[in-house]
């Protein structure tokens, strides 16, 4: 028999059946049918797939008797209770570096719409407003380039930084010696040397509102913000008081910590781009996670190590 897989995140049907050409799959991609399939399945749940954001908790993991492995399509696991987890000795794997290209590339997008100020320049031009009529913008070579967090997106956003020119310094939980990029020892000191400051460090209590008031002050007036990491990073007011008093000259978000809802108390603001949680969707970064997590599920499966272990 197939092992029996819950998943709870949103999937195509094409992707659920690729899945389910080796799997008993339960889809649960909201709370009601998450409740009911535990309810109805939960003797016979083998293993779950999730992700970061949507997790599952201990309650859920204790009315699950047979589960012996944990898989996030992403990189993320920050809502997995991987405590309760591995009390019960349950395998646990993430879908690092599957879609690290796709958002790099995002990120960089969103940098250079926020220096070169293309939302606004775009609605200018729909309303027929010519270039004489409109300030000049900001220039990308050359600027310093801060990336907090140093993991696989990190990483390849500092190769992308390397066509503009940008010096790249960054702040992780430890040093990567192999690096040629500055290290710095905290978030702050990255900021102060920034002119433009990449979120891309993982989600989770650890990193909760690391960029604060103070951090946004130390990138400055000149400063640009830009989020692709988790909504819960960035302290939404300090950074709505940030962009509404010029303390940053922009940002921008493609993560928020109202999410699936926008953040409506900075909607307003005409210095900040948004984009809806899309950065590490694309077909091609979904195809290396689908087919990531397939490794790893299977190698459970078959008892030998997992590729990406938590």
């Amino acid at each position: 028999m197939k092992p029996h897989l819950l998943i709870l995140n949103p999937l195509s049907d094409a992707s659920l059946a690729r899945i389910a050409e080796y799997y008993t799959v339960t889809h649960a991609p909201n709370a009601a049918a998450r409740e009911a399939a535990i309810a109805e399945h939960g003797d016979s749940v083998q293993a779950v797939l999730t992700i970061g954001t949507i997790g599952l908790t201990a309650e859920e993991i204790a009315r699950l008797p047979k589960l012996g492995f944990i898989g996030t399509l992403g990189v993320g696991y920050e809502k997995v209770d991987l405590e309760a987890a591995r009390a019960r000795g349950i395998a646990l794997s993430n879908g690092a570096g599957s879609n690290a290209d796709c958002v790099a590339d995002h990120a960089m997008a969103l940098l250079l719409a926020a220096i070169r100020d293309v939302r606004r320049l775009d609605v200018a031009c729909r309303a027929g407003v010519w270039r004489d009529a409109l300030p000049m913008t900001d220039g990308v070579c050359g600027k310093r380039l801060g990336i907090l967090g140093f993991g696989a997106i990190g990483e390849k956003l500092a190769r992308r930084a390397a066509a503009f020119a940008m010096p790249v310094g960054y702040h992780s939980r430890s040093d990567k010696p192999d690096s040629p990029h500055q290290y710095f020892t905290s978030a702050l000191d990255l900021a102060r040397w920034s002119d433009c400051l990449v979120v891309a460090i993982p989600g989770g209590p650890s990193t909760l509102h690391m960029v604060n008031a103070d951090v946004l002050d130390a990138l400055g007036p000149q400063g640009y913000l830009v989020n692709v990491a988790r909504g819960s990073v960035v302290d939404t007011a300090a950074l709505g008081v940030a962009l509404r008093d010029k303390r940053i000259r922009a940002a921008a978000l493609d993560v928020y910590e109202s999410e699936p809802l926008p953040p409506s108390e900075l909607l307003d603001l005409d210095n900040l781009i948004i984009t809806p949680h899309v950065g590490g969707n694309s077909p091609q970064a979904l195809e290396q996670s689908l087919t990531q997590f397939l490794d790893n599920i299977g190698r459970h499966f078959r008892g030998e190590s997992l590729l990406t272990p938590i």
